[in-house]
């Protein structure tokens, strides 16, 4: 049986569907030798009737034989090379999912952050949401719907988000075959932040309400106002641009609305004579520059652009620099919200919907109750916080009895203790080992600045300590985790000492329920997944 899964997991190739049927016809299972460019389309076949009523007996490939060595089940020739999608071995056409069983199929290649990647096999129509609901489902991932798929342009240095509802490949065939255009499958748990929490993307000295409401509108109504076609806010503010056909930057005043980009001659002015136009949407898209001091010589590094979909020359980009990170967030998220209106309002609820609609607990799951019976009588625990609470002190507690059951055994308590605390949290998908300070803060950058996303790291000072980057206010921290020796025992501690934890677990569980010393919760972790 895992042959025969090892062999279906292995034909996503380049090849056409009737070449697929050759390869397990003449018994060979190991397809990994094809090469798998980003994006091929299979051939559409044609099948005589007389072949219609012909089935050729399929034999499961022997992986382990040498060349040259016959097989058990000689192949059988194919007079009939060009396939019909019907007339495919019932198991092979199965390799795709349900709703991608159609004509027009195409290979695409997904990469993740270490750049591993995997080929599938997808549907012409297929979105982005459907290919990360794919991988989600083929990694094991929990869908909290923060996964997305990334457009990243390699040669000009530039990613964005491809929203949910796009066809990815209407995104890869407007990047042109000719240009480094890869697709990244990682967590973005800012994507749809911005209707949670919309004062913390429009600050209120760049929005200005437009006069169709008269100044009247509450600022907690602004993503409202995005999303309504007669009435739009103002986002305006100074941006660093780069001149066309030069290397030089420019600070100018820029106004964003629903009619596009323009940029002031004269100071701040926003009279019509002193407005200039820059760019619409209608046929553009927003990217972040991922080096843009580097690659631009931009005055600094929170650079993005405004790319046409026909363009893939660097000559043809617009683009600007900001001076801090929150000011860049605001200018992209207003333009996405400007593109797309209501349509990304549809992709953020459409998940919760589905999830109402089909929930995933069972009626007797949901019957559950939280239960205290350390008293003579038992109570039921109404309260949400005192539940989670009652949960981490049991799970704490068990894992303490742990602790004593392997100390038991003949082996000293804190020497058990400590290997068992070294393995706990290597398993955690929280902890990044050999992580640098940089590679930390852009792993979190990648995953969405928003408060509460974290990860835990090896020390680089002080290889005996660990590290815990925190984003907070769209800004990564770092604070550093001492170990702390009380009576012979060690323990970790972020505030000196006075609070301490026999594992990293531990602190981290702690901090998700309390701030402490730290700015904010612990509420994202960042994960690395291989594909």
């Amino acid at each position: 049986m895992s042959d025969m899964n090892n062999t279906l997991d292995e034909i996503h190739t380049s090849r056409s569907l009737g070449e697929k049927v050759d390869i397990f016809q003449s018994g060979k299972g190991n397809v990994s030798g094809f090469p798998s460019p980003a994006l091929i389309p299979l051939r559409a076949p044609s099948l005589t009737p007389n072949a219609q009523k012909t089935r050729t007996a399929l034999c499961k490939g022997n992986r382990s034989s040498k060349e040259g060595e016959e097989s058990f089940c000689s192949p059988v020739p194919n007079p009939f090379p060009e396939l019909i999608p019907s007339t495919l071995p019932h198991f092979v056409s199965e390799c795709l999912l349900p709703w991608t069983k159609s004509s027009a199929t195409q290979v695409i290649k997904v990469y993740n952050e270490d750049n591993t990647s995997r080929a599938v096999e997808v549907p012409s129509d297929i979105t982005a949401r459907d290919v990360c609901q794919l991988f989600v489902l083929k990694n094991h991932c929990i869908d909290d719907h923060s996964w997305t798929l990334f457009e990243h342009l390699s040669h000009l240095g530039i990613e964005r988000t491809i929203e949910d509802h796009e066809s990815v490949m209407e995104v890869l065939s407007g990047g042109g075959m000719d240009t480094d255009s890869r697709l990244y499958f990682r967590k973005n748990y800012a994507k749809y932040e911005f209707f949670r929490k919309p004062l913390e993307f429009f600050p209120d000295h760049m929005v200005s309400i437009s006069s169709e409401t008269n100044g009247m509108l509450d600022h907690s109504q602004l993503v409202q106002t995005f999303l309504n076609s007669s009435t739009c806010p103002e986002i305006h503010g100074h941006l660093h641009a780069k001149e066309q056909s030069r290397k030089s930057w420019k600070k100018f005043y820029f106004v964003l609305r629903r009619s596009g980009l323009y940029f002031s001659n004269k100071g701040t002015s926003k009279e019509p004579r002193h407005l200039q136009f820059i760019a619409d949407f209608s046929d553009s898209d927003v990217y972040t520059v991922l080096s843009a001091k580097k690659l631009h010589g931009a005055p600094t590094d929170y650079g993005f652009c405004v790319k046409s979909t026909k363009c893939s020359s660097a000559r043809d980009l617009k683009l600007f620099c900001a001076d801090d990170e929150p000011t860049r967030t605001c200018w992209i998220t207003a333009m996405r919200l400007l593109k797309y209106g209501m349509q990304l309002h549809q992709n953020f609820i459409q998940p919760h919907q589905k999830q109402k609609a089909s929930p995933m607990r069972s009626i007797s799951e949901n019957s559950l109750v939280a239960m205290d019976f350390s008293g003579q009588k038992s109570r039921v625990i109404e309260n949400e916080s005192e539940a989670l609470s009652v949960a981490v002190a049991e799970g704490l507690s068990w894992r303490r009895k742990s602790l004593h059951r392997l100390s038991s055994h003949g082996s000293p308590s804190t020497s058990q203790s400590s290997v068992l605390n070294i393995v706990l949290h290597l398993a955690q998908p929280w902890f990044h080992s050999k992580l640098s300070r940089d590679e930390a803060q852009r792993l979190i950058t990648q995953q969405g600045l928003i408060d509460g996303v974290f990860l835990l790291r090896d020390s680089q000072s002080n290889p005996k300590t660990f590290v815990l980057s925190l984003c907070h206010v769209q800004k990564v921290k770092h604070f550093q985790i001492l170990l702390v020796d009380d009576e012979g025992e060690l323990f970790y501690s972020l505030d000196e000492g006075h609070t301490q934890f026999t594992d990293l677990i531990q602190l981290v569980e702690f901090y998700q329920l309390n701030r402490g010393v730290l700015p904010c919760k612990l509420k994202h972790h960042c994960a690395r997944i291989a594909l």
